[in-house]
């Protein structure tokens, strides 16, 4: 038999530390996470707060305890089914390209880029949508600034793969995002197309996000404006299915 393998501690004590969340319902405190680990609560303090800032757990505003983040959720995501996300969203994406005629995207954060789950043209004849574009970069787009504006770590993650992809345009684009609620993209990313993104949330965090676009000249940002309040009414009424 060969010598079994050095364990690197501080990983081992982050993974023990993800599963008692997980143990726990997906969400635990401080001491509860200590008591249960046998670890002191400085350690595990230090472990959460860079578990916090690469997106692995989140704290929610007015909540002490540490949620599994999306980082996690989305892994599973990826390792899972995205079947089942498509067919919960499709009802939302049918009544937005309804309401606005105009082409309708489902998009998730895939490690550092934005992967599309489906896409809805009400103007496609029958039975011949388009093709889903697979994946595209996150800073720009409007689905992207959404991912950036509300994922934790996901802008670290982008930055450790395109050095200086956030400039401070980009990062005052984010900023605004989180302010309003929606990203907006005024000919930003494609010359000619303009586009307006939503986000989902399950649980409080969000994990899709949706989008409207088309020829700039047919939605111009008031327009792009008032489809975003449209888009989130939809959004809101897909709920999160019961275990």
């Amino acid at each position: 038999m060969g010598k079994p393998p050095r364990l690197i501690q501080s990983i081992e004590r982050s993974a023990a530390i993800l599963e008692i969340i997980a143990q726990e319902g997906g969400r635990a405190r401080l001491q509860q996470i200590a008591g249960i680990s046998g670890l002191g609560k400085t350690t595990v303090h230090n472990i959460l707060q860079t578990l916090d800032q690469l997106g692995y757990v989140q704290r929610r505003p007015g909540d002490v305890r540490y949620y599994l983040g999306g980082r996690i959720l989305n892994l599973a995501r990826i390792a899972g089914d995205d079947n089942a996300l498509r067919e919960r969203m499709r009802p939302a994406l049918e009544a937005i390209a309804r309401d606005s005629g105009c082409i309708v995207w489902l998009a998730v954060p895939g490690g550092d880029e934005a992967t599309y789950l489906d896409i809805l043209d009400p103007a496609a004849p029958d039975g011949q949508m388009p093709r889903v574009h697979p994946r595209e970069k996150l800073e720009g787009s409007a689905v992207g600034l959404v991912f950036l504006a509300f994922v934790p770590g996901l802008g670290k993650r982008v930055l450790s793969t395109r050095a200086n992809a956030l400039d401070t345009g980009i990062l005052a684009r984010i900023e605004a995002v989180r302010l309003r609620g929606y990203a907006l993209d005024i000919e930003a990313y494609r010359p000619g197309f303009s586009a307006v993104a939503v986000p989902w949330r399950e649980n409080g965090e969000v994990r899709a996000s949706v989008c409207v676009g088309g020829p700039a000249a047919d939605l111009p940002q008031h327009r792009l404006i008032r489809l975003s309040w449209m888009m989130m009414r939809h959004v809101e009424r897909v709920t999160v299915p019961l275990m």
